[in-house]
């Protein structure tokens, strides 16, 4: 019967990952019922209080959960035991639910038992040079004299570098910058400037609503770099090995229409034409795409593992935390490994936190081109608001948030009572590495870091070289 609720309507519309979170969580769940020798039809409300006590609560459970995983955990179950009941299968919801006003004013259906200690989001920031510090030892095997370690294989770190500068300066979720096509990045040009525009495709944001994005011009150097080196050998090996040849699906694109909702066409292995619009297309259906090149079929998905087939957005997760291993061994000092809670030595990456990073550098940069670069009065900088909008606007409509509130209360509230002008007026004359984008503002982030909580700051230079360090 479980199996139907899979094949439900209602749970066919999450998305994959949701999906994937609720058949783990509803799993755990049939699990305590059974060790009670129930089986999930015979929950009842009290019986979903003790498994909150012991998912939550319990010293006897050593892996005990926060309010937010609970509220997870408990949506899951509510979608599963809503659909029984309207299909008949249970006569009673063993989830109490109760009616709440919304953010805009509409009535909300939620589950009685929510937790109230949950976090609105998982603030994870990383400041600029931090970020360079996990580039260079995580991704590009430096030791701590900033100098290629001997041994170092450095399998793919140009596209692990691309993709991780892409996500640094666009603020893009990992599905979004993750299934990219090639035809999807934006051309530098001669005097391009800093940033270029690009845009998102619908179907794989999380809104469903196509939207702009700018990446620095640093990054798409790098995707350009990647794709005429380790992403080309990937592909003509593939080719010369008949990889894709033997794909069960491929779906040959024969034109790209342009106009406001652009067209794929395409031809699949069976000789069937077809058309799908390039918003409607979903990051699974990207994969399948290949263009006809010099030497046979190529995949249009950007990112490729070394077999020179599609990269899956999930699988950056290994990379990230890979990289986050190597600094800990890196950075860390001996008797300090696995002892450095707060992060000091070492930093901590994931996907996610490169977009936190990215509306943190972009309010601080941008008031600091509003009051410094521009040199505004009080006045003339209320009428630059009035006519573009303040900079938590911009970072909203970066990072492609429906509602401002979003922004103020997931990514930035922390430091909003921080005074930024005051700290940029005190960074003048600031010294920082060369290449980093705006690198005056280093000073700038360390104070914000000292002052908040969730931004790692670490400055190698700060602690002695580890002997041994791998």
């Amino acid at each position: 019967m479980l199996s139907l609720y899979g094949q439900s309507s209602r749970f066919r519309r999450y998305t994959v990952e949701t999906r994937r979170n609720y058949a783990t969580d509803i799993a755990l769940l049939l699990q305590f019922l059974w060790a009670r020798g129930l089986s999930w039809l015979e929950a009842t409300g009290g019986d979903l209080d003790d498994y909150e006590d012991w998912r939550r609560r319990a010293e006897a459970n050593s892996q005990r959960i926060g309010g937010s995983k609970w509220n997870r955990e408990l949506a899951a179950f509510a979608s599963l035991y809503g659909w029984a009941r309207g299909a008949g299968y249970v006569r009673r919801n063993p989830v109490a639910l109760k009616q709440v006003a919304g953010r805009n004013g509409e009535v909300l259906i939620v589950a009685e038992a929510r937790a109230k200690d949950a976090r609105p989001s998982n603030v994870h920031w990383l400041t600029p040079r931090t970020w360079r510090l996990w580039l260079d030892v995580g991704l590009r095997g430096h030791s701590r004299e900033k100098l290629p370690q001997n041994g170092w294989v450095g399998r793919l770190e140009d596209r692990n570098v691309a993709f991780t500068r892409t996500l640094t300066s666009s603020g893009l979720r990992l599905t979004e910058s993750g299934s990219l096509l090639t035809f999807e990045v934006p051309q530098r040009r001669l005097g391009g400037g800093r940033y270029y525009r690009g845009r998102v495709a619908a179907q794989v944001t999380r809104s469903k609503k196509p939207r702009t994005y700018y990446v620095g011009s640093e990054a798409v150097g790098d995707i350009e770099t990647y794709v005429d080196s380790s992403r080309a050998w990937a592909v003509r090996q593939a080719q010369k090995a008949g990889r894709y040849d033997r794909l069960p699906e491929m779906r040959l694109v024969t034109k790209v229409t342009r106009g406001l909702k652009p067209k794929v066409r395409w031809c699949d292995l069976a000789g069937m034409a077809g058309e799908t619009e390039l918003d409607k297309l979903t990051w699974q259906e990207r994969t399948l795409l290949f263009t006809e090149g010099p030497h046979g079929p190529e995949p249009l998905w950007l990112w490729l593992n070394e077999q020179g087939l599609p990269f899956h957005p999930a699988s950056w997760e290994g990379v990230f935390r890979t990289a986050n291993q190597r600094c800990e061994t890196v950075l860390t000092p001996a008797d300090r490994v696995g002892l450095d809670p707060h992060r000091t030595f070492a930093p901590y990456a994931t996907p996610h936190s490169a977009r936190h990073s990215f509306a943190l550098y972009m309010l601080v940069v941008l008031n600091h081109l509003m009051d410094q670069r521009y040199g505004l009065t009080a006045e003339e900088r209320r009428d630059f608001r009035l006519l573009y909008g303040d900079p938590w606007f911009l970072v909203q409509m970066l990072l492609g948030h429906a509602d401002r509130a979003t922004t103020l209360r997931h990514y930035l509230a922390p430091v909003a009572d921080l005074q930024l002008r005051s700290m940029l007026a005190a960074a003048d004359g600031a010294e920082g590495a060369p290449t980093a984008p705006m690198a005056e503002l280093d000073p700038v982030f360390a104070r914000l870091a000292a002052e908040s909580e969730g931004i790692q700051d670490i400055d190698a230079r700060m602690h002695p070289a580890t002997d041994g360090a791998a």
